[in-house]
C-alpha cells in the first residue's frame, strides 16, 4: 500500500468508521485518480467536480450513491492531505428518497379499521384511508372543513401550506355522520379533537 493510501486507512480506522465504508472510500480514491490518470494529491475541486458529473451522466450512479463518493472525496482532502473543502464549489446533490411500496387488499384495510380500538381512532382511521390525507392535515380538520353540498372536504395549510379539496365519498360521508350522532358532546371546531377536549363515543 502506498503512503496515501495508508494515511487515509489509518484516519479512517482511528476514526471508528466501519469495514465496508473504509473499503468503499479507499475505493472511490482510487477510482478517482484512476479517471484522471493522476496521484489524487494532485487533483483539485475543478476535477472533484468533473469526477461528480460523469457519475450522473457517463456512469448512471443515483444521487444517493453520489453523495457517498463525495463524502469519501471530502475525507482524503480535509482528513487526509488536510487541504480546505468547499461546499459551495462541491455541492452535494439531492437524495434520492424511495417510499417503501405497501399494498394491502380491500380486506386488510377493512381488517384494519376494524382493529380500532375506540370509534373515534377507527373514524380517524377511515377518514386517512378514504382521503389520503396526511397524519397533520387530519388532526387541523374542523367540523366546517366538510362540504356535503359540494362532496368534498377542505384541507387548509397542507404540505407546502397550500389549501386545496380532496373527494367526500358517499361512504364517508355516512360514516361521519354516525360519528357525529354518537358523539356526547359535539365538538365546536374541530373534527377530531383529541386530546384539546376528551369526548365520550357510545
Amino acid at each position: 500500500m502506498t503512503r496515501l493510501p495508508k494515511i487515509m486507512l489509518e484516519e479512517l480506522e482511528r476514526l471508528n468508521f466501519s469495514q465496508s465504508t473504509t473499503r468503499a472510500y479507499i475505493r472511490t480514491v482510487e477510482d478517482f485518480a484512476r479517471y484522471f490518470h493522476r496521484p489524487p494529491d494532485r487533483l483539485g475541486p475543478e476535477h472533484v467536480r468533473e469526477y461528480q458529473a460523469q457519475l450522473f451522466t457517463k456512469r448512471k450512479l443515483a444521487a444517493n450513491t453520489v453523495i457517498v463518493r463525495l463524502a469519501a472525496l471530502r475525507f482524503f482532502f480535509v482528513k487526509t492531505l488536510r487541504k480546505p473543502w468547499s461546499i459551495a464549489d462541491t455541492p452535494y446533490p439531492k437524495k434520492t428518497l424511495h417510499l417503501p411500496l405497501i399494498l394491502l387488499s380491500q380486506a386488510e384495510v377493512a381488517q384494519l379499521i376494524s382493529a380500532a380500538e375506540t370509534s373515534f381512532h377507527r373514524m380517524l382511521l377511515m377518514t386517512a384511508y378514504a382521503t389520503g390525507l396526511r397524519r397533520a392535515e387530519l388532526a387541523q380538520l374542523k367540523v366546517t372543513d366538510i362540504d356535503s353540498q359540494r362532496m368534498v372536504i377542505h384541507v387548509k395549510g397542507g404540505k407546502g401550506r397550500k389549501d386545496r379539496d380532496v373527494m367526500l365519498s358517499p361512504k364517508l360521508l355516512e360514516e361521519l355522520r354516525t360519528y357525529w350522532r354518537r358523539m356526547r358532546r359535539k365538538p365546536k371546531v374541530w373534527l377530531f379533537p383529541g386530546n384539546r377536549w376528551p369526548i365520550a363515543l357510545s
